[in-house]
């Protein structure tokens, strides 16, 4: 619902010039990764209630069958889904965070700034430091 919420937010509001890393190929890769985000999360939503759902969690965790959970998830196909999603989603936090201490430590560009709530503007004026 969150995810739902935040691209609807992000569709209705204004932003600000696209950031620059200074390295063509790598401006390029950014919205990839920007979007990759929405189909990572959906997709490890979708894994997960494919892997409870040919478990049937639904039925000896939330009907309170006494059904015996399985021994082991992975011989369902979704689980393994599942953690190879939730590897490559931390790969791309990891990636985040090390474009956010760029911009913030090398580029000096404030780019943090213009993610923050209230007045934004849409043609920031940098000034290199």
């Amino acid at each position: 619902a969150l995810m739902i919420i935040r691209s609807i937010v992000r569709m209705l509001t204004s932003r600000p010039v696209a950031a620059t890393t200074g390295f063509p190929l790598l401006d390029r890769v950014a919205p990839v990764v920007h979007y990759g985000f929405y189909v990572l999360v959906l997709l490890m939503v979708a894994s997960g209630y494919t892997t409870a759902i040919l478990a049937g969690l639904n039925r000896s965790v939330f009907a309170h069958s006494g059904e015996p959970l399985p021994e082991n998830f992975d011989i369902y196909p979704s689980f393994v889904a599942h953690g190879t999603i939730a590897a490559v989603l931390a790969g791309f936090i990891a990636l985040h965070v090390l474009a956010v201490v760029f911009h913030q430590l090398v580029r000096k560009d404030h780019l943090l700034r213009r993610m923050l709530f209230g007045r934004r503007v849409i043609n920031p004026i940098v000034t290199p430091h």
